[in-house]
This record gives C-alpha cells, structure tokens and sequence, in this order.
C-alpha cells in the first residue's frame, strides 16, 4: 500500500503534467477573494489551538506574503529553523528544567510549522506556481534539519529516561523531513521540466 506521501506526489505530478493552464492574473483575484473572506475565521480556529506554534507576527507575515510563494516560502524555512535554534538552545542551558518535556513541545512546533511548509509547497504546485528558487531553498533547509534533528536522537542516547518523553516526536519529525526531502527534490525537478514545456508552448 502506497504511503500518503507517496500518494500525494503522485497527485503533484498529475498537476504539473495537466495542459490546463489557467491565467496567473485570475489565479491571484480568485485566490485573494476567497483568503480575505476565509483568514478571519482561519485565525480564530488558530487561536482556539491549545499550543499554537506560530505567534501573531508569524502569522501576518505569512498572511502579507500569501501571494508571493518565494516569501512565504522563505518565511516557513526561518521559522521551522528558529524552532530548531531554540531548542538546542534551551538544551544547552544547565538551568533548564523539565527539558525532555520542554524538547517534546519544541520539536512539536517544529513538525507542525514544517508540515505546513509542506503543505504549501503542495498548494502553489497546485496553482502552478514558478517555485524553483524557494523550492531550492526548501531542500537545503532539509538537509539542514536532517543533521540536526540526527543529531539529536544521537545526543537522546545519552538519557534514555529524558528521551522517553520525546522520542515519538522525535522519530515523526524524522520520518516526516526525510521523505519530504525526497518529496521536494523530485518535486524539483518536474517543476523546471513543466516551466520548460511551458516557455515552448509560447514560443
């Protein structure tokens, strides 16, 4: 049985591979319409989170940015890599308590705002968005959270009690990175071979 993830690349290409191309002009209003009319109520069903990872200020740049996939793009790496720098932060502080609690709720808020990133890669290709340069971006981003996420599991090894508390999480936002990783590349890849077949049609 093919994973979700698999499944969901599949789709992606089926978009990317589809003939029908609709104007980026009207891609933007429609779009604009129906973000203007929906982020209110999106914004209170955020705020009813219980742990939402992502502060007030997080949330109106990712709003400002909404219709320009480089930003948005680039705005969900920093914060994903902000998450990563303040938990290897927290766990190098000596005065730091609870910290496999602490370690279960940060990389939590990790996987949640990459999962998102995911999900917007997911959308733009969708709308058939131009996203080579902030896709490339993306899959550095990923290597960089492999190393870091590898080397905490390797550093969970030291307390086998702390990390009880936060190697479910932990385990997640390694399945989750490493085959999104693979996602992205190859996602990569059919987005420069359909720009091509597109800058041919116009010719």
């Amino acid at each position: 049985m093919r994973s979700p993830r698999t499944i969901r690349h599949s789709m992606i290409r089926k978009t990317l591979s589809c003939p029908t191309v609709i104007s980026p002009s009207r891609w933007s209003i429609a779009f604009a319409v129906f973000f203007i009319l929906a982020f209110p109520l999106v914004s209170r069903l955020s705020a009813q989170r219980r742990n939402d990872p992502l502060n007030p200020l997080e949330i109106d740049q990712l709003r400002d940015a909404m219709l320009d996939p480089d930003d948005r793009l680039k705005l969900y790496v920093k914060f994903c890599r902000d998450r990563m720098t303040k938990l290897e932060q927290m766990r190098a502080d000596p005065k730091t308590t609870d910290r496999g609690l602490h370690t279960h709720d940060l990389l939590q808020d990790f996987l949640t705002i990459y999962e998102e990133l995911d999900d917007n890669v997911e959308m733009y290709v969708g709308r058939k968005n131009d996203i080579r340069r902030p896709l490339k971006l993306v899959i550095e981003a990923d290597t960089e959270f492999q190393s870091r996420l590898r080397a905490l599991k390797d550093a969970a090894n030291a307390d086998p009690k702390e990390a009880k508390q936060y190697e479910f999480v932990l385990g997640d936002a390694l399945d989750t990175v490493d085959s999104s990783a693979e996602d992205h590349r190859k996602t990569l890849t059919e987005v420069e071979e359909y720009v091509k077949r597109q800058k041919k049609d116009k010719k």
